[in-house]
């Protein structure tokens, strides 16, 4: 009995020491001069990702045009990047995503979800377009 509750306060703490980060800082629709919104291709993201991206941007009333992955931040005066990474635990799971909103060249917003310190955390297996709109609607409010 006492090496069971031993296991059990083990697994907890270990539990505990995992997390999954998610750090928001908003972009007000209202404040951006236009509606239109460049996405800047990354090719090392697996390309759903962009089509999610795209559409929960779409949703927020925004237009959307990707362009090419080696264009500056200055190549639209709204223009996002995004960055996204998978990782094998008995399945493939989206371990991490950023996503950086820039106007006129200047970072005005970001979105950062962080699971890969997740480890026996049942809440990382999460189905990525759903995470992908959530974002969106936490970097754009309203």
């Amino acid at each position: 009995m006492r090496g069971r509750r031993a296991y059990l306060l083990v697994l907890a703490v270990v539990l505990a020491g995992c997390s999954i980060r998610q750090e928001i800082k908003p972009v007000a629709l209202a404040q951006l001069p236009m509606k239109e919104m460049c996405i800047r291709e990354n090719r090392d993201v697996r390309p759903g990702f962009l089509d999610a991206y795209k559409a929960a941007l779409e949703s927020k009333g925004l237009s959307v045009r990707v362009i090419d992955p080696d264009a500056g931040v200055t190549a639209c005066p709204l223009l996002t990047t995004y960055v996204a990474n998978w990782r094998w635990d008995f399945t493939m799971y989206m371990a991490y995503a950023q996503m950086v909103v820039y106007r006129d060249g200047a970072e005005v917003g970001r979105a950062v979800y962080d699971a890969a310190g997740g480890g026996g955390r049942l809440d990382k297996w999460i189905n990525a377009d759903d995470k992908v709109r959530e974002l969106v609607n936490q970097l754009f409010p309203g």
